[in-house]
């Protein structure tokens, strides 16, 4: 998979993609990375990206033609399958998109910032556009690192156990089970014996009767 990312701070994704699973993943080559500094491609000699909102109002607006640019000479280089703007009004990300995205080839991510994009950016450029939850966040780049994060453990050789993400939470529509580990025996607090008897078809059944109950507690709308 190759996924390019339009940010006006690229260096807000050096700790995010430089450790753990993401970094043990461009170093597979199962997935290649690549930022692009929106700035790069203004022809403002400032290097100023944003101007004043038509009609007045708070908040500085992010002009199309850096972002035109810049996605013009990368779609000149690759056909994507999607390109994906961050926005509190998007789609609700959730593990069934994570899962769609993950089998893709080439993506392309859009970090908003200020009030947000020339709404020509939207009606035009973009395919999708994705919220990671009901609230607002300073930019796009944090909220593109959680989509990715979430996209790249499911390419398949990313996770040394690739059983491990089909166990996920919300992979079936349910909460996962708890989980215990050594010592048995902690405070008095002790591990359901269960877990403890080698059987694992009982184990099996007994997770997926934990993951049940944790959802009708937790997430009861997920089991509509």
């Amino acid at each position: 998979m190759h996924i390019d990312i339009l940010t006006l701070f690229p260096n807000m994704f050096e700790s995010p993609f430089g450790d753990s699973i993401i970094k043990r993943a461009i170093e597979k080559k199962a997935v290649a990375i690549d930022l692009h500094n929106i700035r790069d491609y203004t022809l403002s000699k400032q290097k100023s990206v944003d101007e004043y909102a038509f009609g007045g109002g708070a908040g500085m607006v992010m002009q199309i033609e850096p972002i035109d640019l810049c996605m013009e000479k990368l779609k000149a280089e690759k056909d994507y399958d999607e390109i994906i703007y961050l926005s509190p009004d998007g789609e609700l990300f959730d593990q069934k998109m994570a899962n769609m995205l993950s089998t893709k080839k080439n993506l392309m991510f859009l970090c908003g910032h200020y009030k947000g994009v020339d709404e020509r950016v939207r009606e035009h450029l973009i395919t999708k556009e994705i919220s990671i939850g009901d609230y607002v966040l300073t930019g796009g780049e944090l909220a593109t690192a959680v989509v990715v994060d979430a996209i790249v453990r499911l390419i398949p050789g990313v996770l040394s156990d690739e059983t491990s993400a089909l166990s996920d939470s919300f992979q079936d529509d349910l909460i996962s089970p708890p989980v215990y580990t050594r010592p048995s025996e902690y405070k008095g607090w002790k591990v359901p014996e269960i877990l403890l008897s080698g059987h694992q078809a009982k184990i099996e059944e007994w997770r997926h009767e934990q993951s049940i109950e944790r959802t009708k507690k937790r997430r009861p709308d997920l089991l509509k």
